[in-house]
């Protein structure tokens, strides 16, 4: 097998990418589109619902899972480097209905996520000019997160790259800033451990913990999508995985034992999440307690590069995934099209105006078609992992069934089958417990459950309306392809 990877593109039958994303940017693409208000905001949610200690555990479960299911993600990244990677996995290593109804959910996860950050965005502009309808503020960020990813793949990966930087170091100063305020350096009251004892682990609300954990590190995937454009993807991803892995990690314990450490739990503050009132996030509380006045500026300002990135990325990784079933047909042939600088035109201007039109469904009569859309996009996420982890287990079995050595992969994920298998089903119980909150209300509320589960049907209908056209079957394990693309690549 030819290992041998080019510098200048993929191609779709003469359409072609351009391997334009550098280290840095990976790094920096998965770092950005993990860390933003699950963080920034939700965190404080997640100590007041578990305890600082409840939320530590759910984090680290979660970011364990995770750990392992990048594992699996970059072997097979590093092995077919290819845009839109994982949807392309499950379709060529399981089945191609399976790939077909993967694609499609991820491909509409980020375009409603896209319109998620519109709105988010002009709440947070609420906060400094109230005067300005919030659809003007939504417009501009449309124009200007097009214009990111219009010209070319390293306009995204520049801009991307900035965002995540000003996040990560924010993160920095708040922990050095906290660690300060905790042991009285800054202002003057000594906490120690005794907050954080004193909150300890709140019974069952680590349950909703976790769910709240999941959605966090949701986005770390997007490096799988961004392997297609990455110049050297064989060293790079693999780099990658490896960084982001432990900064996340890192980033996120690290934070949370902070917060933990001088926020008591039951702060009635930390119960508000909300993205239009900055002031109540918890990092904004310890800036304030550190003696920085204009903390909710800040703050602000950040979240703004948050909800700004977030968008870059899901701009990014939804029309590449349309590209990538345009190149399977699995979607028109127009989507094909790519321009000369590498990128594919009708496949962002598309996600766009479907973003846009999600976007509008807020601001109609009470909302009801736009949280519908929130909920189908809501497992979305979790069902993509599935995916990675069930592509990865029967990648492994093919390429040693067809007589490859595993020693000769460049990457290699740890303890396998444990990895893919864990990942799988953590998954799959968050998948499940996400309605917990719904189902243990008294009285059950029938729309309630369905909202929280409607995504889970969505794809069903998916795979299975592709199996009954197209007649698909799972694919034997010594025919599944392992070898296609790859030539394309060493060109």
């Amino acid at each position: 097998m030819n290992s041998n990877f080019s510098n200048e593109a993929l191609h779709c039958e003469g359409h072609a990418l351009k391997r334009g994303l550098k280290a840095r940017h990976l790094t920096m693409i998965s770092l950005g589109g993990t860390i933003g208000t699950g963080l920034f905001l939700a965190s404080g949610s997640s100590i007041s619902s578990a305890g600082p200690g409840g939320a530590l555990i759910a984090y680290s479960l979660i970011g364990i899972m995770v750990f392992f299911m990048m594992e699996c993600l970059g072997e097979m990244a590093t092995f077919l480097p290819i845009s839109g990677s994982f949807n392309n996995y499950a379709g060529r290593f399981i089945d191609p209905a399976l790939g077909f109804a993967l694609g499609w959910n991820y491909w509409y996860n980020w375009a409603v996520t896209l319109a998620v950050e519109l709105t988010a965005g002009s709440m947070v502009m609420s906060f400094w000019a109230p005067w300005v309808p919030s659809y003007v503020w939504s417009i501009v960020f449309l124009i200007l997160v097009l214009s990111l990813n219009l010209f070319s793949v390293k306009g995204y990966g520049e801009a991307e790259y900035w965002f995540a930087l000003i996040k990560v170091l924010t993160i920095i100063v708040f922990i050095f800033l906290g660690i300060l305020v905790d042991t009285a350096v800054l202002g003057n009251v000594y906490h120690g451990l005794d907050t954080f004892r004193a909150g300890g682990i709140q019974g069952m609300g680590i349950l909703g913990t976790f769910l709240t954990a999941g959605f966090s590190f949701q986005g770390t995937e997007l490096i799988g999508v961004a392997a297609g454009e990455s110049e050297n993807p064989q060293k790079n991803v693999p780099k990658a995985i490896k960084q982001v892995f432990w900064r996340i990690i890192l980033f996120y314990i690290l934070s949370i034992f902070v917060i933990g450490l001088i926020i008591p739990y039951d702060d009635p503050m930390l119960l508000r999440n909300d993205v239009s009132d900055i002031s109540v996030s918890p990092f904004t509380l310890v800036f304030q307690r550190a003696g920085i006045q204009p903390a909710a500026h800040i703050m602000n300002a950040v979240i703004l590069t948050t909800v700004l990135s977030a968008g870059n990325s899901g701009l990014y990784a939804s029309s590449r995934t349309l590209y990538d079933l345009a190149c399977e047909n699995k979607a028109p042939h127009i989507f094909k099209k790519v321009t000369k600088t590498g990128i594919p035109i009708y496949c962002v201007l598309l996600t766009g105006f479907v973003g846009m039109l999600a976007f509008l469904t807020s601001l109609f009569g009470n909302g009801v078609v736009y949280n519908w859309l929130l909920n189908i996009s809501g497992v979305a996420g979790f069902i993509a992992w599935l995916g990675i982890a069930a592509s990865h287990y029967r990648f492994r079995r093919a390429y040693i069934a067809q007589g490859y050595l595993v020693s000769d992969l460049t990457f290699k994920a740890r303890i396998f089958p444990v990895g893919p298998v864990f990942a799988f089903a953590i998954c799959s119980f968050v998948l499940v417990g996400q309605g917990y909150n719904a189902w243990s209300s008294d009285p059950v509320s029938a729309s309630d459950l369905i909202a929280c589960y409607i995504g889970i049907p969505f794809v069903f209908i998916l795979y299975i309306g592709y199996k009954i056209v197209k007649k698909s079957k799972v694919i034997p394990l010594m025919e599944v392809d392992l070898d296609s693309g790859r030539e394309d690549l060493s060109r």
